[in-house]
């Protein structure tokens, strides 16, 4: 119920006797369990549950039962008889207890328009809460950490930002650090299957123009989509005037928990 945006505790009724019906507020309904609906300790606290005119649910396995009875909603969890060869331990009942709060959960969520927005707001620390939450700017390298050259620099010049940064690429800009290009450890590899004496070559003659490139907002999600269609290990991150702000591989990605 929690993670499904609806605020809930556990209360148990034997310690609910003993000060923890503090927990339980005018403003609540007790959704209460008990297979048999006659519990000792649940129908103990029932009238302090009464008293406070919180809406009681019940979920049993008997309809007739006191707590059934009492409830101003009951849901049946009845079974034919349970798992236990013996007939004796609660086996299949609680199954069909888990599966019935499971399905008021769900038609809870649906009936408050709980999104999957929602769902990561809670689940900050799971891989759907990361794709739904964590932004490019979240992962990107900025500053001196980001590779790049200008179109003037020579091949020998390109390669050492290539190893020095780390990134596997590294961004070709002007003199304003706008994105005109990039050059690859893939682009390097096929300049020399394809060239010779390239190292005085500049980059304006070497380098992948029009690259993708994605803005530092967009979710990291969108980035791993990206780089999985144009089939390319690493992103320039840039401003609304194209100029270079960051840059990610997959391995950020991958660090991040988004892959």
């Amino acid at each position: 119920l929690a993670s499904t945006g609806s605020p809930a505790l556990f209360l148990h009724p034997a310690e609910g006797s003993h000060g923890d019906l503090g927990m339980l507020t005018r403003q609540d309904c007790l959704l209460a369990l008990s297979n048999s609906g006659e519990t000792a300790e649940l129908l103990a606290i029932l009238p302090v549950v009464k008293r406070l005119a919180v809406p009681l649910l019940a979920m049993t396995g008997n309809p007739q039962s006191t707590l059934a009875r009492t409830a101003a909603v009951h849901l049946n969890c009845s079974v034919a008889r349970e798992a236990c060869p013996l007939n004796l331990a609660p086996t299949a009942s609680t199954t069909a207890s888990l599966a019935m709060g499971d399905a008021l959960a769900m038609a809870i969520l649906q009936a408050r328009g709980f999104s999957a927005d929602d769902f990561a707001l809670s689940h900050p620390g799971g891989s759907l809460g990361k794709r739904l939450l964590l932004r490019v700017q979240d992962v990107m390298h900025r500053g001196d950490a980001i590779p790049r050259v200008g179109l003037e620099t020579p091949l020998q010049d390109a390669i050492l930002e290539i190893s020095s940064k780390g990134l596997g690429m590294t961004a070709v800009v002007d003199a304003e650090d706008r994105v005109v290009g990039i050059f690859t450890d893939g682009d390097l590899r096929r300049a020399f299957a394809q060239r010779q004496n390239l190292w005085e070559q500049p980059m304006a003659a070497l380098a992948h123009a029009q690259p993708a490139t994605i803005a530092a907002g967009a979710l990291a999600a969108e980035a791993l989509a990206l780089m999985e269609q144009h089939r390319i290990g690493a992103l320039l991150v840039t401003d609304g005037g194209a100029r270079l702000i960051g840059a990610l591989n997959m391995h950020d990605l991958l660090r991040a928990g988004i892959v």
